[in-house]
């Protein structure tokens, strides 16, 4: 397969990069082949402006030049992934704005669905799995992602992965946590719908 790893971090030191490099290198040790979107380093504006509303009215529409173009990435791939911090809960606004922007009307939903059928979000979490399970945060955003988005846009396929605990831990942590992203990479969509 062919995978699309959208990253969104305005670090390229981050661990959230690294996650993404471990990620990939997982991904060509399984036999895939992948390509890294760096959403802040290509400049992505995450803001939806009147070119790319949806028209709900229409079956097909045209969108900006920047849409276009990711959309036609995003055709290019057979997989997606995503490597993102937990920020309030959610994904960070550059993503958010990357999925409103691109997910749009007549291509990820509407008269079409995505032809993807796989889809990993892997988000790191500052907090440990209690916290996150505390509130039931976890089972409310894998509901967001894996029905919200993914299923709305017919992704057969979608699953979420927390990397905990990315806030002051000791080296060995970092390194457990680097070593579950490689290991995602090397598993994905193993054992999945196909």
């Amino acid at each position: 397969m062919k995978i699309l790893v959208v990253v969104s971090h305005p670090r390229k030191d981050s661990l959230t990069f690294k996650a993404a490099e471990h990620f990939v290198q997982g991904l060509a040790g399984a036999g895939h082949d992948y390509e890294i979107l760096d959403l802040h380093g290509i400049g992505f504006d995450p803001v939806l402006r009147e070119a790319d509303e949806p028209d709900m009215s229409a079956a097909e529409q045209s969108f900006s030049p920047e849409v276009e173009t990711e959309i036609r990435r995003m055709k290019e791939h057979d997989a997606l992934a995503f490597v993102f911090p937990v920020w309030w809960w959610n994904v960070p606004a550059m993503l958010k704005g990357y999925i409103d922007r691109v997910w749009n009307n007549g291509f990820a939903y509407g008269s079409n669905k995505l032809p993807h059928q796989h889809v990993l979000w892997i988000g790191l979490a500052g907090v440990s799995e209690e916290q996150m399970k505390k509130r039931n945060y976890d089972t409310m955003i894998s509901h967001l992602f894996n029905v919200g988005i993914a299923d709305y846009c017919g992704v057969t396929d979608s699953k979420v992965e927390f990397l905990y605990e990315t806030l002051d831990s000791p080296a060995e942590h970092y390194e457990m946590l680097l070593q579950k992203a490689h290991q995602l990479g090397l598993d994905y969509a193993k054992g999945q719908q196909a």
